[in-house]
């Protein structure tokens, strides 16, 4: 089992940077393929970026912008977002699995979930 529990939304406009973290408990995560996705009001939860050992991969949307990043020593994940843009408001979860799935951008490929961090962008 794994617990995750995300850390560092809030509030911020459009322009500006906000960093997420993603802490792992009950087992390393030093191998496990780490993801973050998010979902607004209304619509699926949709994926932001993977990050699997040295391997990354973002949305079109987000491409450029955020950088996911983790400390394997501290069991943690990162979401640096930069230009914030008001479509980047949502819930943001962070997410686990053992392995790399072929559909690894479905939500439908992780097995952990965090309880999600609220991330607002004010235009």
């Amino acid at each position: 089992q794994v617990q995750l529990v995300e850390s560092g939304g809030g509030l911020v406009q459009a322009g500006g940077s906000l960093r997420l973290s993603c802490a792992a408990s009950g087992r390393t995560i030093s191998r496990s393929v780490m993801a973050w996705f998010r979902q607004a009001p209304g619509k699926e939860r949709e994926f932001v970026a993977v990050i699997r050992t040295t391997y990354t991969n973002y949305a079109d949307s987000v491409k450029g912008r955020f950088t996911i990043s983790r400390d394997n020593a501290k069991s943690a994940v990162y979401l640096q977002m930069n230009s914030l843009k008001p479509e980047d408001t949502a819930v943001y979860y962070c997410a686990a699995d053992s392995r790399l799935s072929a559909n690894y951008r479905s939500f439908q490929a992780y097995d952990y979930w965090g309880q999600g961090t609220q991330v607002t962008v004010s235009s």
